[in-house]
């Protein structure tokens, strides 16, 4: 049976691992290069580690499938291992999403997909989610913020 619960310590290398592997899988050829470059595996590592307290995870008898990170109104990040794919995983991580940003106070929550992952675009729609169009996300870099073609979605929190 697999518990959504908030991430630990422990928990970060197998968040990083899955992050990585779904970040190349959903980003590799629709986003700039610049970022590209800069998203090294050692990148996730330490990006997971210090958004452990941001995350909760998907937990199958001790092995993380998949997981989501909070930030404000924002859900950041949602990410599954392929061995969870299909099992209903995505969609319980982000009914939590939607639960901690509203215990937050927040009455609607956003996200940002990348333009070209039609599959995240689609998963997203069939979950409630409304897309408010294009914008340019500005993704954390080295030198500053690199900006990536994505669309905005946003759900409403209030019943």
């Amino acid at each position: 049976m697999t518990e959504i619960r908030l991430a630990r310590p422990e928990d970060a290398a197998a968040v990083a691992q899955i992050w990585y592997d779904g970040w190349q899988e959903a980003h590799r050829g629709r986003v700039p290069d610049a970022l590209l470059e800069v998203r090294t595996r050692e990148s996730f590592d330490t990006r997971a580690a210090a958004l452990v307290e941001e995350t909760s995870v998907a937990d199958l008898d001790g092995t993380i499938t998949g997981f989501i990170m909070i930030n404000n109104d924002e859900v950041e990040q949602v990410y599954v291992a392929p061995a969870g794919r299909g099992t209903g995983v995505a969609a319980a991580l982000l009914t939590e999403a939607e639960r901690r940003v509203a215990a937050a106070g927040h009455d609607h929550a956003w996200l940002a997909v990348v333009a070209g992952n039609t599959r995240a675009r689609r998963f997203y729609e069939r979950n409630g989610w409304t897309d408010e169009g294009p914008f340019d996300h500005q993704a954390p870099g080295p030198n500053g913020p690199i900006p990536v073609p994505c669309h905005r979605y946003a759900k409403s929190l209030t019943t």
